[in-house]
């Protein structure tokens, strides 16, 4: 038989899964003949795929050591597993940075098939990426040759394309760090922190409380620098002007040399500096005219270009520009000095992750303007030695934080706040920025909404800043409690957990909280459905936890659903399992017996906070098994008050919700509260009402209106 791997299945789990909290591609794979040929038994299989990614020497595997997969390689193992190495390795080589996998044989009865997962931080690149694993282990076990370099220039572009960009990736990964989580509302870099009625909004280093007026101020020059000067910031002088005309007459006016440049532009697109000839100034305001509305003159400070970063008030970050030369050896045109000279360094490139960009002289009119007024063009042989500037800003990427005086960072805090921006990039021009502005004639240039965030994450010199961690700081204080999170409960089995669920929702509403549900029945925001679908899916639950008015939200889950796209949510106050049935419905996901359901089950229970509770049915075995899975309180509930394992937890001083005597009692080790008889429903069982009542006493809601609510409820289901 040939040797061959097939794709059965690849599916994207965006939430909590049976592998892992975090998001994960899984591929249903058939290795075919493989699985009578693990690696061991593939001549020169070993040395093809350690010569392609070598790499994988750093992969502990199960042996938890460096080599570990090197040496289960040589001992012997097989396609899937190894599959599931080179995808991560693959994803790592692109720059995502991944390290989770499993591998798993789906049983006796299917030989051969082989479920992988795999750490994706992005779907799209972990779908190639799993698919690209494939393709290159055929290469090792059939001796083709495979380009490893161009694959990894694929998933680059991919990351490029659908990836979040790296300043939000920051964000991102310092807001996961203090268990923050995060949707993602777009293809770009629109970004959720928290959920419901907690949530903040990033759009890279804007952020919902990035005011449209202060925004609008900023990228009007010469508004911010009238508003600046009023208020007594240094600000050099100048005036917008109509013509070349005006702005030689504005330029004598001010005094040379002077600076040129739009009022609207960013990015320091349209800015000619150090200007002071007529000629020189006439072209400049052609320009600064190609890239804004209008053209300003301002004086010119002589120093470095620097970039403050502040965020709430404060300085977090200052970076350093610096100027860039070539140097001439009599033969080579400016073009080849700045790409053999400047170009060559790696810490340029085209792509975001770079600190300094690539200098491509033809599409760069402010080094044109620049090679010009020194008598050259890009095609001139400058004479050997000859320093030849090329960019006066645009590499303003060196860490100097620590040298900030704080006179300057006041200033300069005292701009942002004045614009109005919580998050701001203030340009300032000194000679050295650990003296005050004034007593060396520098001057705050510009200020900037959205600052790009690059220069202080990967600096061309000096130490990285955690400028991520400040904007999530700054957006949940470590004072806040919620830490953008709202009270979430799930709810997994197959035995009414529908009316669980609605029974829940209904008791959190009736507590005061705007709160939303996801069910078989809908999406329902409080008791009015907005969305009749079935609402159980990934999607569908997110819907719920991007509407800010959400207080508290519930959510229905079936092992399908987990099995099939993960959990709408990343953690949750109360997870609730009703029971461990329903293991013949999972045939078409390869779970055949109760232990593979069982790893489904405690996905639910896997996520409860350790400030949660999970709440178990006492009255089936398996569900008790999960109590020592979870990471908070367990609080069950059954019908038999005398079982063995009620009687255990309550000796313990756990809680529980019980029937004895026809009473509805709610126990704390041997504190009883009762709530009267249990009512019976038409199509409620006893079951349904114990869960929603443990559920409801783990969230903190007043007895009494856990009692009137459940019989209220129960009253109206039984009129329906």
């Amino acid at each position: 038989m040939k040797k061959n791997i097939e794709f059965l299945r690849v599916a994207y789990l965006g939430g909590p899964n049976i592998w892992t909290y975090r998001p994960v591609v899984e591929a249903w794979v058939d290795i075919g003949a493989l699985e009578d040929a693990p690696s061991n038994t593939i001549p020169g299989f070993y040395e093809r795929l350690t010569d392609w990614l070598p790499g994988l020497i750093e992969h502990r595997c199960g042996v938890g050591e460096r080599g570990g997969f090197l040496q289960r390689l040589r001992e012997g193992t097989w396609a899937g597993h190894i599959m599931e190495h080179v995808a991560i390795e693959l994803q790592n080589l692109a720059g995502l940075k991944v390290g989770f996998g499993k591998a798993r044989g789906v049983g006796k009865s299917h030989p051969g098939i082989y479920k992988v997962a795999v750490r994706a931080r992005n779907e799209q690149v972990g779908i190639a990426a799993i698919h690209a694993a494939r393709d290159l282990v055929m290469a090792a076990v059939e001796d083709h040759p495979y380009d490893v370099a161009a694959t990894v220039v694929k998933l680059r572009d991919l990351i490029d394309e659908h990836h979040l960009g790296p300043s939000t990736a920051a964000i991102v990964d310092a807001a996961a760090e203090r268990r923050i989580p995060y949707i993602r509302l777009n293809g770009g870099n629109l970004v959720q922190l928290g959920y419901g009625a907690s949530q903040r909004r990033i759009w890279t280093a804007e952020t919902d409380q990035t005011s449209a007026i202060a925004e609008g101020i900023s990228s009007d020059k010469d508004m911010t620098k009238r508003l600046l000067r009023a208020c007594g910031v240094p600000v050099p002088d100048g005036e917008v002007v109509d013509s070349p005309a005006a702005a030689w007459q504005a330029a004598q006016d001010i005094g040379l040399p002077v600076v040129i440049k739009p009022t609207d532009g960013n990015h320091g697109r349209g800015i000619t500096l150090d200007a002071r000839e007529q000629t020189d100034i006439e072209a400049a305001y052609h320009f600064a005219e190609r890239h804004g509305s209008e053209v300003m003159v301002e004086r010119f400070i002589p120093g470095n270009e620097h970039r403050l970063l502040v965020i709430g008030g404060k300085v977090v970050a200052a970076a350093r520009g610096e100027t860039a030369w070539v140097k001439g050896d009599g033969t080579s045109t400016v073009v080849e000095l700045v790409e053999r000279q400047l170009n060559s360094d790696p810490r340029r490139g085209d792509a975001e992750a770079f600190p300094l960009s690539r200098i491509d002289i033809d599409e760069d009119g402010a080094i044109l303007n620049d090679l010009a007024r020194q008598g050259l063009t890009a095609d001139s042989v400058p004479a050997a030695d000859q320093a030849v500037l090329i960019q006066r800003n645009g590499n303003v990427a060196n860490e100097v934080s620590d040298l900030v005086h704080p006179d300057v960072a006041a200033t300069v805090s005292l701009a942002a706040r004045i614009v109005g921006l919580d998050i701001a990039g203030v340009d300032v021009v000194a000679e050295d920025i650990g003296r005050p502005l004034e007593e060396q004639g520098g001057a705050v240039v510009e200020v900037n909404a959205g600052p790009g965030l690059l220069m202080h994450l990967k600096p061309a010199g000096g130490e990285a800043q955690p400028v991520g961690r400040a904007i999530v700081d700054h957006l949940f204080p470590a004072s806040s409690a919620s830490a953008g999170r709202i009270p979430v409960v799930g709810v997994c089995g197959t035995e009414q957990t529908q009316q669980v669920a609605r029974l829940v929702a209904r008791l959190l509403q009736l507590s005061g909280l705007h709160t939303g549900l996801a069910c078989k029945d809908g999406l329902f925001l409080d008791r009015r459905c907005f969305d009749a679908g079935d609402g159980t899916a990934l999607q569908a639950g997110q819907r719920l936890l991007i509407n800010r008015s959400v207080q508290a939200a519930v959510f229905e889950n079936s092992a399908e659903t987990i099995l099939q796209q993960g959990l709408s949510y990343d953690r949750c106050n109360v997870g609730i399992v009703t029971d461990a049935n329903g293991v013949e419905a999972l045939s078409p996901f390869y779970i055949n017996d109760e232990d593979q359901h069982y790893n489904v089950l405690r996905t639910q229970v896997d996520v409860v906070l350790p400030s949660g509770s999970a709440i178990l049915n006492a009255d089936d075995e398996r569900v008790l098994e999960l109590a020592d899975l979870c990471d908070g309180e367990v609080i069950l509930y059954g019908l038999d008050a005398a079982s063995p394992a009620m009687v255990e937890h309550l000796a313990q001083g756990g809680r529980a919700v019980l029937v004895r005597a026809g009473e509805w009692l709610l126990v704390q080790g041997d504190v009883e509260t009762r709530l009267g008889v249990l009512p019976v429903g038409r199509t409620l069982t006893p079951a349904t009402l114990l869960a929603a009542t443990a559920a409801s006493w783990a969230m903190g809601l007043p007895v009494e209106l856990i009692g009137v609510g459940i019989e209220t409820f129960v009253s109206e289901s039984n009129l329906g």
